[in-house]
């Protein structure tokens, strides 16, 4: 079985266009998408009916769940007050400008979706999905991150050997065996911080031997967001992010 997972994708419709062009090309069986559909982009709306009308199943980010539910704020975290600033502006914006229809679709998104390759009755591995870590949408499980808090996680999902567990949340994608488990951050379609502006996800072979993951990387027009970041009324500095691939 060959999967596309896809993450963080932040209203970014020219982003989510190639990479959905690319993952037509690479003969998947499925795509599925780990959250974030909305926010810092001006095309909330727009990215969240291309995945509905694609049909594409998938788990609520941390953006996607507060703007849904009106929370005060997107729950992101940011160490420089820029950017900490640029994410209210974004979370105001987003919040006004996603529709009370598509607020709808994200508030029904779930936490969580397993995945078992080879059907309920046959041994395989089961392919866990969400989008930040076990506890709640907006922890970031971040590459560093220690053995200890990666043992608490596997325990709360219940992922045995031979298990895979994939998240976004951080922007950066990247992969590491633990424990006989496969961890998996696909990186963000429309909003990179890896120093490359290039949209990412995870391609996914799943087969009797194990699972093996690779990171395409994706151009689009980002010129095309820029443009319409700064037709609308978002901080310009959002287009500044994108063509740097992550940093002002």
């Amino acid at each position: 079985m060959r999967l596309a997972v896809i993450s963080d994708i932040h209203a970014n419709l020219p982003a989510l266009e190639a990479v959905l062009a690319d993952t037509a090309t690479r003969d998947v069986d499925a795509v599925y998408h780990l959250g974030d559909l909305v926010g810092y982009g001006p095309w909330p709306n727009e990215v969240i009916e291309r995945i509905r009308d694609e049909g594409i199943p998938g788990v609520a980010g941390n953006y996607d769940t507060t703007v849904a539910h009106a929370h005060p704020s997107c729950g992101c975290q940011h160490d420089d007050p820029r950017h900490h600033a640029l994410s209210a502006e974004s979370y105001r914006w987003t919040a006004a400008h996603t529709s009370a229809a598509n607020r709808r679709f994200l508030a029904s998104l779930p936490f969580r979706i397993d995945i078992r390759p080879f059907g309920g009755h046959a041994d395989g591995p089961t392919l866990i999905l969400l989008h930040g870590a076990a506890t709640l949408n907006n922890v970031y499980w971040r590459e560093d991150r220690t053995d200890r808090f990666c043992e608490e996680m596997v325990g709360l999902l219940r992922a045995r050997e031979g298990d895979a567990v994939f998240f976004g949340h951080t922007h950066k994608p990247w992969t590491r065996a633990f424990r006989g488990r496969t961890l998996v951050n696909t990186g963000s379609v429309g909003r990179p911080k890896d120093g490359d502006p290039r949209g990412s996800y995870a391609l996914v072979e799943v087969c009797a031997a194990g699972i093996d993951v690779t990171f395409p990387r994706v151009p689009y027009d980002v010129d095309r967001a820029v443009a319409a970041i700064t037709a609308s009324t978002l901080p310009t500095d959002l287009g500044t992010i994108l063509r740097s691939g992550g940093s002002l």
